[in-house]
């Protein structure tokens, strides 16, 4: 019973990933016509409605809760996405999923030494060096500033799942991350406010991209993902992210018609191979 909850949850937190693998390209288009704090607030504004409907059918966590979960919310929405969407404003889409890829060792140093052991730290490393082999042959230039921003989110995101780990309301996920989402973009719509001057109305093709980013990779990922983090280590739930930039190869390739080396087809197996010697428990008697 217990091996089979736990590959639920790995299940749901690789669906999460397939989904977010989608976000960098979606996002670097968007940011064309809206600014990066603006487009925050647009996504997770209509994400935040989307799910207060579907919340209203579970009972509330406590205020004390509700103010846990927010504080989680501001963590891994506003702070880290925040971070995100500048940083692959300056950066290229390169640099984010390269520096994505250190996000696990990141969580693991945050999450104390619990979450600690040879094996699964070998795995992010191995995981860690496929995602170099599988971004290394891209073109684009590197944007010191937005790398930095990049890096700096991957410690909100490591913030966000030990935060979110602690989460005791027994709450469905549907009412943790409308809760999560709706601190985050209150958290957006106060910080957009600095980008007032730059404002305009997006064109349909943006809107459309805006909905997307808002209701498939902020409602549905973050419930896929609240989930599978229920069953999981924070630093193994993270470490499965490494998935993402291989996926986004993928979704380059069917709808950009990008080709691939045969640096980025070895690259994305070694990143798989160390995803799973990531995810593996150190066996006890």
């Amino acid at each position: 019973m217990i091996t089979e909850t736990r590959g639920l949850s790995v299940a749901a937190v690789l669906a999460a990933a397939l989904i977010w693998s989608s976000s960098f390209a979606v996002t670097k288009v968007a940011l064309a016509e809206v600014p990066p704090l603006t487009l925050g607030a647009l996504r997770f504004v209509l994400a935040a409605l989307v799910l207060g409907v579907a919340a209203r059918r579970f009972p509330r966590p406590s205020v004390r809760q509700r103010r846990s979960i927010g504080f989680a919310g501001l963590l891994g929405i506003t702070a880290y996405f925040a971070l995100e969407n500048a940083g692959v404003d300056l950066a290229t889409a390169s640099d984010a999923t390269l520096i994505v890829a250190a996000y696990p060792i990141i969580t693991l140093v945050l999450s104390g030494r619990t979450a600690f052991s040879p094996v699964r730290l070998t795995g992010m490393l191995v995981a860690v060096s496929g995602v170099w082999l599988v971004v290394r042959d891209q073109p684009g230039g590197h944007h010191l500033w937005g790398d930095l921003l990049l890096v700096a989110g991957g410690f909100a995101w490591a913030a966000f799942n030990v935060v979110a780990r602690r989460d005791d309301s027994g709450a469905s996920p549907i009412v943790v991350t409308y809760y999560q989402t709706l601190a985050g973009a209150g958290g957006f719509v106060l910080l957009s406010l600095t980008e007032a001057s730059r404002w305009s109305v997006p064109s349909g093709g943006t809107w459309l991209r805006i909905a997307f980013l808002a209701g498939f990779c902020s409602v549905a990922a973050f419930l896929l993902y609240n989930h599978g983090l229920r069953g999981l280590e924070p630093s193994v739930a993270v470490n499965l992210l490494n998935v993402v930039p291989v996926a986004g190869l993928g979704w380059a390739v069917l709808l950009a018609g990008e080709s691939l080396t045969w640096s980025q087809l070895v690259g994305g197996a070694v990143v798989l191979a160390g995803v799973s010697l990531g995810s593996l428990r150190r066996r006890t008697s």
